[in-house]
């Protein structure tokens, strides 16, 4: 029996990519750390749990089976496949309305590519994938993991640094020159009157190079960056439910190498939207990582469910301890660092002033310096509240830079509260008149 579904299931799919103008071309290359830590353990390393008991195909069989052709462009929230005379419903964990409005907000003439993410960092379910791509139309770069990661990669330099040295938000380190240069006179432990003096906290939000590119060379080791690196999930498959690429971390011997890899001052690290939306879930997660999803259930016709999906906790990027402190880091981005522009007068506004934000935004230009990457990788929600989401997004500027991460992610933000007020609203007066 279980062998005839995933035929029927395994046929459906072949009439689907039979029948769909296009796909999306997913995997393709392009203040105090706990004092008794517990050891960080590498996504490839962790066991998912077993759900055939309780699910007529096992995870792995449907990833197996459906490969990288299940989804159809655009994305939306439920599809049926008929093959054969028999019927299946895919229900997805896609927001549509939501989706098509972020979509319909996007930059596209002064952009080679935008990808944009939201996920629920409670459950894992991911809300939107919303993606432009000028060169490949039927490309999502939500799952393109060929995007250098910039400053994004300092929240992983930065977890390490706590957990390894004990550092505050409140310890203060010293630079010279440009906050946002990295030579190799910047590393060196010179004192002058032209000195600065700043700490851990405000050199996460203004990303200031100098002074984490000194955190990698001085405090932690190379094995240390691979480490936590490989606890958040770089240089191996997140897992998912269709192959996606890895985010890549190329590290060698020389300390100027690990400076700019520390700093994410270079283009070597790359990462996709959907992972930079899985780091940031972890914050909120308490260094959690809970597996990523887009397949809630999937139906026969007799409606009885032959997959859904389960929560799955895949890896410990973090203490608890340490994800407080980078909460802190994170939220200061918004209130005084390299978000403060874009999310300008937010405590004024009705809907984002009820809410904490944080974020991690980063820049680098391609090697011809004709394209400009763009980022901001975050999260908002409501204190003491169960409706958090974790957000990425990716703006590759082709010249002039149009619309940056940052006031896409205020956009994406701010709608998504005001829908899910909203719809909270409308339960409520539907019960009222009943």
């Amino acid at each position: 029996m279980k062998r005839k579904r995933i035929r029927l299931l395994a046929s459906c799919m072949l009439l689907l990519i039979l029948v769909t103008a296009s796909i999306y071309d997913i995997g393709r290359g392009t203040d105090r750390a706990s004092e008794t830590k517990q050891p960080v353990a590498p996504i490839a390393s962790m066991k998912l749990p077993d759900t055939s008991a309780s699910n007529p195909f096992s995870k792995s069989e449907i990833r197996s089976v459906l490969g990288s052709q299940l989804i159809p462009t655009p994305l939306r929230d439920a599809f049926s496949l008929r093959s054969e005379g028999h019927t299946f419903r895919v229900h997805t964990s896609i927001d549509t309305s939501l989706q098509n409005w972020i979509s319909s907000k996007l930059d596209l003439k002064t952009t080679e590519r935008i990808g944009i993410v939201l996920l629920e960092p409670s459950t894992g379910r991911i809300l939107t994938v919303s993606g432009h791509d000028k060169i490949n139309p039927s490309s999502n770069p939500c799952f393109d993991s060929r995007f250098p990661a910039a400053s994004i990669f300092k929240i992983v330099t930065a977890v390490a640094a706590v957990e390894k040295c004990g550092f505050t938000p409140s310890t203060t380190f010293t630079y010279h020159g440009n906050k946002h240069t990295l030579y190799r006179s910047q590393l060196k432990d010179q004192k002058s009157k032209y000195t600065q003096r700043i700490t851990l906290r405000d050199s996460f939000a203004q990303s200031v190079n100098p002074v984490f590119g000194k955190l990698g060379i001085q405090y932690l080791e190379k094995e240390d960056i691979e480490k936590y690196a490989l606890s958040f999930g770089f240089n191996q498959p997140i897992p998912f439910d269709r192959p996606v690429s890895p985010s890549s971390l190329v590290l060698n011997d020389d300390l100027f190498n690990r400076a700019e890899i520390a700093s994410g001052f270079n283009r070597r690290t790359t990462l996709s939207p959907l992972h930079g939306a899985l780091m940031a879930s972890a914050i909120l997660n308490r260094g959690s990582l809970l597996e990523p999803t887009l397949i809630d259930e999937i139906i026969d016709e007799s409606g009885e469910p032959v997959y859904q999906r389960q929560k799955s906790k895949i890896g410990q990027a973090m203490s608890p301890e340490t994800a407080a402190i980078m909460l802190e880091l994170m939220t200061a981005t918004i209130r005084s660092g390299t978000s403060r522009k874009a999310f300008r007068g937010y405590l004024r506004d009705k809907t984002l002033s009820n809410l904490i934000i944080g974020g991690k935004t980063g820049s680098i230009s391609s090697y011809s310096n004709e394209i400009k990457y763009d980022w901001f990788v975050g999260f908002a929600g409501r204190k003491n509240k169960d409706d958090a989401i974790a957000i990425s997004v990716m703006v590759a500027h082709d010249g002039h830079v149009g619309k940056k991460a940052s006031s896409y992610a205020r956009l994406a933000i701010k709608a998504y509260f005001e829908n899910s007020i909203e719809k909270r609203m409308a339960g409520i007066d539907s019960k009222r008149a009943s």
